[in-house]
């Protein structure tokens, strides 16, 4: 049996928009998209689902289409779905006027808790509908990029687009450089920032030689320049570290940052 695409709905819109985005990313990877509600009412949750499956069946005809209503808390049940997913979908909840920027608290607890990827449908309709025709990846120094990079290179490949992998370094503070001496240079565990995209695109590029790279070095924080980048990217994909000891992933700064203010869907994949 295939590994299903698994989106939480709410009855919200911007769950809605989730369940248009996951049904078209399941026909991409021939998937089956499983829906999940976790609510107490049966009534209210059979209402969710039917207007959630309609709307599935709508975007994607032949879609293979399942659904079930979770009596647990919704961040365990669709942490619980997620060990046996493709990945978990999840719309971006806001508060009042900053209802395009802010992530609610059960993405936000999803993306922490998860072994499989997640992806928060960000952004406006209009931008998605775009189509830019670019899935973009962050590449950290050291180990780690590669499952993101591998992720980001299958998006690429199903949605016959291109990728760009786009590696962030600054100048440590204080720090004086000079022609002969590179900012990355100046710490002794750096590599050159070519060196990081290269290694990191390496293996995985090879197994999808048809899609087309770009790599993109840039001296500013990483945070700034990843969501610059994906102002004209149909999806951004980062990594996490998995938690030393305990389930789930270290969220640092920048997967806050982009799961807060992308302006296009996110993928948290977890490191190997």
């Amino acid at each position: 049996m295939a590994i299903p695409l698994v989106v939480g709905v709410d009855g919200s819109e911007t769950s809605l928009d989730a369940v248009d985005w996951a049904a078209d990313e399941a026909v991409l990877h021939g998937a089956p998209l499983h829906l999940l509600h976790a609510a107490a009412d049966e009534q209210e949750a059979a209402d969710v689902i039917g207007a959630a499956s309609a709307r599935a069946v709508k975007t994607a005809p032949a879609l293979r289409l399942s659904s079930e209503i979770s009596h647990k808390d919704a961040a365990s049940a669709l942490v619980e779905k997620g060990r046996n997913a493709f990945a978990l979908v999840l719309g971006s909840r806001g508060l009042g006027d900053l209802a395009d920027m802010l992530l609610g608290s059960i993405s936000l607890a999803v993306a922490a808790r998860a072994d499989c990827p997640v992806v928060v449908v960000r952004g406006t309709s209009e931008h998605r509908a775009e189509r830019f025709g670019s899935v973009v990846v962050g590449v950290e120094d050291g180990e780690g990029s590669s499952t993101a990079v591998d992720f980001a290179l299958r998006e690429a490949h199903v949605r016959r687009c291109r990728l760009m992998a786009v590696h962030a370094w600054s100048t440590p503070a204080g720090a004086c450089t000079t022609p002969r001496a590179p900012s990355w240079f100046l710490e002794a565990h750096r590599r050159p920032p070519a060196q990081v995209l290269d290694d990191a695109l390496r293996g995985s590029a090879e197994r999808y030689r048809d899609v087309v790279v770009s790599r993109r070095l840039i001296e500013k924080p990483a945070r700034p320049a990843l969501l610059e980048a994906s102002s004209t990217a149909d999806l951004l994909v980062v990594g996490a570290r998995r938690r030393l000891g305990h389930p789930g992933l270290q969220l640092g700064l920048i997967n806050h940052a982009v799961l807060h203010h992308a302006p296009c869907p996110v993928a948290i994949v977890p490191r190997m």
